[in-house]
């Protein structure tokens, strides 16, 4: 079992008492974690979007794939078909491996890292945040890595507000900026 299922489990009691739920099948969980790169500044460049590919499916440990554009937009230059991002979803142990490798190892090699935002909660205890460069990852080979580039982070969860969502999350140990709470 994950190293941090098993964290999550022993703390769940816990988080219980302090949400003041009596059913513990109604503690917060986290039901899926979503990696996506916007690559907009890659769309004629398929060799590029390759490596977001490898690199997004080298971090998430799981099979990366590419969006594809649904319709022609032409203030941003993008035809139907083109490729526009690419992302991963997460679920059950991949999705606690990257989470305990997201905070025990990426984020403190973040320079001048002073903890994730507490702003990123969109009102139904999910939690939404940007990385600014994929080399924090000590999966990443520097060597093949054609661009740099950041990716966006969601953490779905099954918190009933955002007082629920940051209760789990902090828990779990996510580096929040110190400052109020948000919820």
């Amino acid at each position: 079992m994950a190293r941090f299922k098993d964290k999550y489990l022993s703390l769940r009691s816990e988080l219980q008492a302090e949400l003041g739920i009596k059913n513990p099948m109604q503690a917060p969980a986290f039901d899926k974690i979503i990696i996506s790169v916007g690559t907009g500044f890659a769309m004629k460049d398929n060799k590029l979007i390759q490596n977001i590919e490898d690199t997004i499916t080298a971090i998430a440990g799981q099979k990366a794939s590419t969006v594809i554009a649904k319709k022609s937009v032409a203030g941003f230059k993008v035809r139907e078909g083109m490729p526009v991002g690419v992302r991963v979803t997460l679920r059950g142990e991949n999705m606690y491996n990257f989470l305990d490798r997201l905070i025990s190892v990426a984020l403190p090699r973040v320079k001048d890292f002073r903890g994730v935002p507490r702003n990123g909660f969109d009102g139904r205890g999910n939690y939404n945040f940007g990385l600014q460069e994929q080399l924090i990852f000590t999966e990443v080979n520097y060597d093949s890595v054609m661009q740099i580039h950041g990716m966006n982070i969601t953490v779905v969860t099954t918190a009933d507000s955002d007082k629920a969502g940051f209760a789990l999350l902090e828990k779990m140990g996510m580096p929040f900026t110190k400052g109020s709470n948000n919820g």
